[in-house]
């Protein structure tokens, strides 16, 4: 019978396996009985829990920021006047239009003057008339032919005359209606044939320098916010304008709890126009603050939100933290000292008191 050379081959792995298992290290359950042996699993736990759990960690310094506090309304002119009639009269001529700019003194509206001017020629004629009189009893009285009493009583007369002349001419100025600032005319305006009475509106005007920023601030804000501060006022039609405040409300608005602020803004080329939503940057006063990634954020047990660090022993330390600010590329921070090593990786992992390995931003963690 011939020997196949599978049978020789078979019975040559069955010895090598012999030799190897005769010589060999005998593991039993993970368990190595030699000297370079792995230990059993147990006691690699025990040594792996021996070691300080590694952390990586970072080095963050405050960086000086100049806070914004944002306001959001609208602009408003500073001025806005309704120039009423003193007087009663048909409206003859009306000189202003809508967006045209006026000055202090301009005619705006003229009322037929009617009797007015009739009454005034009659105060002129009384008046003097009355001087006249009075003139002639005081020569008298001075020669001892009138009596003093009669001197007093012309005189009496003759003031009297010079206050209805006066009341005369004050109804007759009243029918020429005159801006009392410099400013645009905007609606509402009286027609001419109109019939204007004691009070009614003949044009409103609108000084457009300065504007305003009108907002609402919060009551837990507006501390923060004082009279002079700047302002940055952006409005919806690409303007940005540089201002300051110039008003705080000394009371809350009794439904929203927010109080009124004003920021005044140049105005000189009238450019900016009036009833324009604005959002406005109030700079507040310098602060020491960090900046950082959200994601180092976590919470601590009570649920305050903070960072945790590591102290110069080693020790895992919580910080509570206030959120001031932020943007897409990370957060500013109130609450941590002003340079502190915080951990970034591993936070989650550990609590405070605990020691661990800190490995820092350029190292790699090896656990």
């Amino acid at each position: 019978m011939a020997i196949r050379f599978s049978h020789v081959l078979a019975l040559g792995l069955t010895a090598g396996i012999g030799i190897w298992m005769a010589t060999g290290t005998t593991v039993v359950m993970g368990q190595g009985n030699g000297e370079n042996s792995t230990p059993p699993p147990a006691e690699r736990v025990k040594a792996q829990a021996s070691l300080p759990f590694a952390v990586k960690v970072e080095t963050l310094e405050a960086t000086t920021r100049t806070p914004f506090l944002e306001m959001r309304g609208r602009t408003q002119a500073d001025t806005r006047v309704e120039v009423h009639s003193e007087t009663s009269g048909v409206v003859r001529t009306r000189p202003a239009t809508e967006g045209m700019f006026v000055r202090k003194g301009d005619l705006l509206c003229s009322l037929d003057r009617g009797a007015r001017e009739a009454r005034v020629l009659q105060a002129n004629a009384a008046l003097a008339q009355a001087n006249i009189d009075y003139e002639a009893a005081s020569k008298l009285n001075n020669r001892g032919f009138s009596a003093a009493n009669r001197v007093v009583a012309l005189k009496a007369t003759r003031d009297a005359a010079k206050a209805q002349l006066q009341e005369a001419e004050l109804e007759l100025d009243r029918t020429e209606i005159r801006a009392p600032i410099d400013g645009i005319i905007e609606t509402p305006l009286t027609e001419v044939g109109a019939m204007l009475g004691v009070g009614k509106v003949c044009a409103t005007i609108m000084a457009p320098d300065p504007m305003l920023a009108i907002g609402a601030v919060s009551e837990s804000n507006i501390q923060a916010v004082k009279v002079g501060q700047t302002a940055v006022v952006n409005l919806v039609t690409g303007q940005s304008v540089e201002g300051k405040v110039s008003y705080i409300a000394s009371s809350a608005d009794p439904d929203t709890r927010t109080f009124r602020v004003e920021v005044e803004l140049p105005n000189s080329d009238f450019e900016l126009k009036d009833g324009v939503t604005t959002s406005t940057q109030l700079q507040l006063a310098e602060e020491k603050a960090h900046f950082v990634s959200p994601g180092i954020l976590t919470l601590a047990d009570n649920g305050d939100i903070g960072l945790r660090g590591v102290d110069a022993d080693n020790k895992v330390i919580f910080y509570p933290v206030e959120l001031i600010g932020g943007d897409t590329q990370g957060v500013w921070l109130k609450g941590l000292p002003e340079k502190v090593t915080v951990i970034t990786v591993g936070q989650d992992f550990v609590k405070e008191g605990r020691t661990v390995h800190p490995v820092f931003e350029t190292a790699e963690v090896s656990q």
